[in-house]
């Protein structure tokens, strides 16, 4: 890797000599394929012999995978300011005393005077409906006001909050998963620790050009933990698990997802998610204010405050986080385009995740009960986005690539896969269809 980076090139994953790399997957032991052909050789970490069976470092693999994917901690991915953690629980207890007490003043009024007040309500409708109004009106003009343009894609979003405030409360961020992992992270010394820091390093390297990605310093973590996982805190800190290591086949895959992490703290997606949150719970107040106040009892303002919030979470917060997952993935694939990997990988990798989940029995949930696309339309997404990432490699005067599609590869795996199983299934069987050719595939 040093000499070929030192020869001036930019890519470093289509070498047909590949002797430093091997020997740093020996050394490791547990990190990806231990092989003796060329990267842009290896197909995927579920390699089906002629006999149909799984690699035996699979079952190991398969078991690590507790949960799924997600290229985000849940709770950290948005971290929001300080005063908003403490404001926050404050303003919701206001906003149900406040109900509750226009309630109770209501049940405590006179007949008389409930009537003389629904008859001022009536004379006054186009005053109060002129107020209501000019409320929406100062909503719409902060959310227009507070629109920017992202990077990179060019769309609109909503900040709230600075950027610089919000990277110091990053660095909370960072030091509590620092207090947390401190016993897990594997010294600089480590051939996964090296894996990972030169490909953060020559993504960044490839993508200097782009102002956000050569402003942050991107810090290497790599965590001893089974989970499938990776993220990107907003101030550049990187965190690898070393159950990611072990889930991708090579190191294209491991670009790819270290691309999609990247391109999240260069979009700034945490602050676009606090953002929009801190916007939707201010308009939450109100609702819930008029929940506590319309709701004949307390039990029946539980109920209706659980269901204001549930319709937030599913009609905005889960769809956004989507959303920004679908950009993480257009951006990141750009990147890792940009330093000569082979871009087709990256829907393999989720089609790997979809089956490994397959195997494990794993219930699918529907899409949209999730804050992530599901595997199988993120792989698709993928695969639509492909042709656009191969030109800007080939305009980055990438060298060719070479072997058949990994995407091939994969398909015709999962074809012999599921042959094999049927000739399993009838052992006794000594039938057999010449007309289709058997499938032999040798480990790679």
């Amino acid at each position: 890797y040093r000499n070929f980076i030192g020869k001036g090139q930019r890519c470093l994953l289509n070498i047909s000599n590949t002797e430093v790399y091997k020997n740093v997957l020996h050394s490791s032991g547990r990190f990806c394929f231990q092989s003796s052909q060329p990267l842009g050789q290896k197909t995927t970490s579920l390699q089906i012999s002629s006999l149909g069976q799984f690699p035996h470092n699979f079952s190991a693999w398969n078991a690590e995978i507790t949960r799924s994917f997600h290229t985000s901690p849940s709770l950290q991915a948005a971290p929001v300011p300080l005063f908003w953690i403490i404001v926050k629980p404050a303003q919701k207890l206001l906003a149900i005393i406040l109900g509750r007490s226009i309630r109770n003043w209501w049940k405590a009024l006179p007949p008389n005077k409930r009537e003389l007040f629904k008859e001022s309500a009536r004379k006054n409708k186009w005053k109060i409906l002129l107020g209501v109004s000019s409320l929406g009106v100062v909503f719409v003009m902060f959310y227009f006001t507070h629109l920017e343009e992202t990077p990179i894609t060019g769309r609109a979003r909503l900040l709230v909050f600075g950027k610089e405030h919000f990277r110091e409360l990053s660095q909370i961020e960072y030091d509590m998963w620092m207090e947390e992992f401190k016993s897990k992270m594997l010294p600089e010394t480590d051939a996964r620790y090296q894996v990972v820091e030169r490909v953060v390093g020559h993504l960044s390297e490839s993508n200097k050009d782009i102002p956000q990605v050569s402003a942050l310093k991107w810090v290497i973590h790599v965590v001893d933990e089974p989970g499938v996982n990776a993220f990107v805190l907003p101030n550049g800190q990187v965190f690898v698990f070393t159950g990611l290591l072990n889930a991708v086949s090579d190191i294209h895959q491991l670009s790819f997802i270290l691309g999609h992490e990247i391109a999240h703290a260069v979009l700034e997606h945490a602050v676009k998610k606090a953002s929009l949150v801190h916007f939707l719970d201010f308009l939450s107040l109100i609702f819930l204010t008029m929940i506590w106040a319309i709701c004949p009892r307390d039990s029946l303002a539980v109920v209706g405050q659980w269901i204001q919030s549930k319709l937030q979470e599913f009609m905005f917060d889960r769809p956004y986080s989507r959303t920004l997952e679908a950009e993480a993935d257009k951006v990141g694939l750009q990147f890792a385009a940009k330093a000569c990997v082979d871009v087709r990988a990256s829907s393999v990798f989720w089609q790997q995740m979809e089956l490994a989940e397959t195997i494990q029995g794993q219930p699918k949930l529907p899409e949209w009960l999730s804050t992530h696309p599901s595997h199988e339309n993120r792989a698709e997404h993928l695969d639509r986005l492909i042709p656009e990432a191969l030109k800007i490699r080939e305009s980055c005067n990438c060298p060719s690539l070479s072997g058949p599609d990994p995407r091939l590869i994969f398909k015709l795996n999962m074809q012999h896969l599921l042959e094999s199983s049927k000739d399993q299934e009838n052992p006794n069987s000594t039938k057999r269809d010449l007309s289709k050719p058997k499938l032999d595939f040798p480990h790679t």
